[in-house]
Formats: structure tokens, C-alpha cells, sequence
């Protein structure tokens, strides 16, 4: 079969795909021997059902299908690139009920040969399934956990992360506050455990970065807008002086209330106010705005953070059968974490897997809720090897020992 990339094709795969797919297209000489039957890689999406959250405000809708919308719009990506390479791509969607068990689902997935399986999951889920015998010949795809854990003394070589750590996304806001000179920081901590793992990740961040904490504070007070707003926020911020107030209040609880409402005119960052994200709504450069569009047309909603590292991992997945020009598990496996591997994120930097730890790593977004502020790595933030390891754990650091 002969394949000719006429003007009108072209202009097809940049409206469907992207400039950055065009450019891999016409890397190709162009005609291609292809096979009757193409090779094909199947991928299975896994999740649980989650109890709803509590709303915290009219303006957010509830979404259910964070995730899956992303992995959908990168099936079609990767079966664009395998009409050129004579691969297709498959995919097979698991939503485990919440009384049932995600482990017997992962089993059955493995009984019927999957080996690639993007999950999103728990963080203890995770755990469970990674440590599995199952897991042992296939790769998960780790889409929703932030754990600085899950990439240090708990982390698996069956498993490679899409999202940020927290440690990254710490580590981003300091290079930011070290420009600005905001050195001196008032940190809030809220109650919950996922509170404590963050406020260590800023803890530690500002170690790294030559910062300085002056104060301390966890949030003990009543969750009620009204009156959190109107007397709490006042008094808990008095008497303490601070460039900058950062938050750690990752359900969102109260975290919304304190902008324009402390004691002292600051600044807020953190979970709430200067927001560190893998993706985010006002993104537009180098090429996000087709992303967006895309996705949007698609879902009838914006990109979360979990579409975005779901539709990474299946375009990974599709990245390296195409340059290997196999399916084999092994042998995409071994591109994945090597040298060669690199995926086009819309991030202006190539993206490529931490080979000690399975993190993807990447620029990480500093956003408030209309703009795009800033992208990390800044200016001026240096690394032997790759700018990007600036963010998070690099190699000399980790606590990982991937077997």
C-alpha cells in the first residue's frame, strides 16, 4: 500500500492532531510499505468510583469523568499516528464499584493480557495493586497521586507517574518566590493528612531555595464561608509579619477564603491563590490552545489535570510503539525509561520519564484563576543534566531502589 501526504492530508492531521504530529509525519519519506494488518497494542483505563465531595461552591461543576476523557481524545491521537505505522490502538474502560475490590479488577485486566494499564487510583490502591505478582510483566500509569512517597522509599518499577509530585509543585512555587524576593513565608497547614504531606513538601522546598518560615499556623477554625470570612481569617493572620501567606489545604476547605481577607495586605499561594498544576484552563502557549480546543469539543468541558495525565500516558504508550516500531511489552518498556524516549507535552520542553523513580518529568505550571503566571523551571535555575530536574527529587536524592 503506497501513501502519498497530499496538501489537503496535511492540513487534516494539523487540524486533528497538531503541528507537533505534522513535523513527526514529515520525518517519513514519503512512501511507506505498509502491512495488511496492522499491529495491534491494547491499553486498559482502571478506576474506582469515588464518594462525592462535599460542594464547595456553585461556580464548580462536579465532574465524573476526570480522566477518562483524556485517554479517550489520546486513542484517537495515537490510531492517527498508527494509519502512517501500521499499528492500532484499544481501549478498554474498567470503573471498579466503591464497595467492590480494585485488586480483583487489576487480576482480571492481567488475566487477559493487558500490559499497559492506566490507573487512576488512590494512593493506597496503588500500593495494593503494585505489589501484586500480576503487575510484575506489565506497566501502570499513574495518573492521580501527588505522594512524594509513591516516588521514593514506596515506589515500584512496574510504575511510572504523570502528575507532578508534591515535591515538584513545592518546588516550582519557591523558584517563583525566590525571584520575587518573597522569602519570608507564613504557612497554613489544614487538617487533613494530605495537608501535613504537602506543608512537608513546602517545608522542604524552602530549605532547598535559601527561604524562611517565619510562622506557622494550622487551621483550627470553623469551615463556615460566612463566618470564616468575616472574623477568622482576620485574627488567625494578625501579628505576623510576611512577604507571602502559602496554604496547604489540598480539599479546599478554607483555603479559598483568605485572599484580600488577611490582616496584612499578601499575597497567597499554595493550594489555593498561585496554584502549581500540570495543566490549567488558561494555558495557551506553544500549541496548547488545539489541545484545549480539542479536548473541549470532545468533553464539553475544560482539561483537568487528570485528562492531561491520562491523555500523556496513552500518548506515551503511543510515542514509543511508533519508534520502536513495535508493540512488544518489553521493548516499550525499555524505551520508556530510556534515553532516547521524549513526548510533546505543550509545555515548550520535551517530556521523559525519571529512570530511578518512574516520574514524568515536566515544567509545572503556576496559575491563578484567570492567568497563566509563570512556568518552572525559571530562568536561571540550573542542572548538570536537565533543567526540568530541578523540580522534585533528583537521582542523588531519591529514596527509591527500583529492582
Amino acid at each position: 500500500m503506497r501513501i502519498i501526504l497530499t496538501e489537503r492530508l496535511k492540513a487534516h492531521i494539523f487540524r486533528s492532531t497538531g503541528a507537533t504530529l505534522l513535523a513527526f509525519f514529515l520525518s517519513f519519506p514519503l512512501n511507506v510499505q505498509a502491512a495488511d494488518e496492522p499491529t495491534h497494542l491494547p491499553v486498559a483505563y482502571l478506576t474506582k468510583e469515588r464518594e462525592a465531595p462535599t460542594a464547595l461552591s456553585n461556580l464548580d461543576p462536579v465532574i465524573h469523568d476526570s480522566g477518562i476523557q483524556g485517554a479517550r481524545l489520546a486513542i484517537e491521537d495515537n490510531n492517527t499516528t498508527g494509519r502512517f505505522t501500521n499499528q492500532s490502538f484499544t481501549l478498554e474502560e474498567v470503573v471498579v464499584p466503591l464497595e467492590a475490590d480494585v485488586v480483583q479488577a487489576f487480576k482480571a485486566l492481567a488475566a487477559k493480557g493487558y500490559r499497559h494499564v492506566v490507573a487512576r487510583l488512590s494512593a493506597a490502591d496503588l500500593v495494593r495493586i503494585q505489589a501484586l505478582p500480576e503487575a510484575t510483566d506489565l506497566l501502570i500509569y499513574d495518573i492521580s497521586t501527588r505522594d512524594d512517597a509513591l516516588r521514593g522509599q514506596e515506589c515500584s518499577a512496574q510504575v511510572l507517574h504523570l502528575l507532578p509530585s508534591r515535591a515538584m509543585r513545592a518546588d516550582a512555587l519557591a523558584q517563583y518566590m525566590l525571584k520575587k524576593r518573597w522569602q519570608n513565608w507564613f504557612l497554613v497547614i489544614g487538617p487533613g493528612d494530605n495537608d501535613r504531606l504537602y506543608a512537608s513538601a513546602l517545608k522542604r522546598a524552602a530549605k532547598r531555595f535559601g527561604m524562611r518560615i517565619g510562622e506557622e499556623k494550622t487551621w483550627t477554625h470553623t469551615f463556615d464561608a460566612r463566618r470564616t470570612a468575616q472574623s477568622d481569617v482576620p485574627v488567625f493572620t494578625q501579628g505576623v509579619d510576611y512577604d507571602i501567606l502559602v496554604v496547604a489545604d489540598e480539599a479546599g476547605l478554607f483555603g479559598e477564603y483568605l485572599a484580600y481577607r488577611t490582616w496584612l495586605p499578601r499575597p497567597v499561594a499554595g493550594t489555593q491563590g498561585l496554584v502549581p498544576t500540570a495543566w490549567h484552563r488558561t494555558h495557551e502557549q506553544w500549541g496548547a490552545v488545539q489541545l484545549q480546543n480539542r479536548f473541549r469539543e470532545q468533553a464539553g468541558r475544560w482539561m483537568t489535570e487528570e485528562d492531561y495525565a491520562a491523555w500523556l500516558a496513552v500518548r506515551a504508550i503511543g510515542e514509543a510503539a511508533t519508534r520502536t516500531g513495535s508493540v512488544d511489552h518489553s521493548r516499550i518498556k525499555a524505551y520508556l525509561l530510556g534515553d532516547a524516549f521524549a513526548v510533546a507535552g505543550f509545555k515548550g520542553k520535551k517530556l521523559s520519564f525519571r529512570s530511578w523513580n518512574g516520574q514524568l518529568r515536566q515544567p509545572v505550571l503556576l496559575a491563578a484563576a484567570r492567568s497563566l503566571v509563570a512556568v518552572a523551571p525559571l530562568e536561571g535555575f540550573l542542572h548538570p543534566k536537565n533543567e526540568l530536574d530541578t523540580l522534585g527529587y533528583d537521582e542523588p536524592e531519591t529514596k527509591c531502589r527500583l529492582e
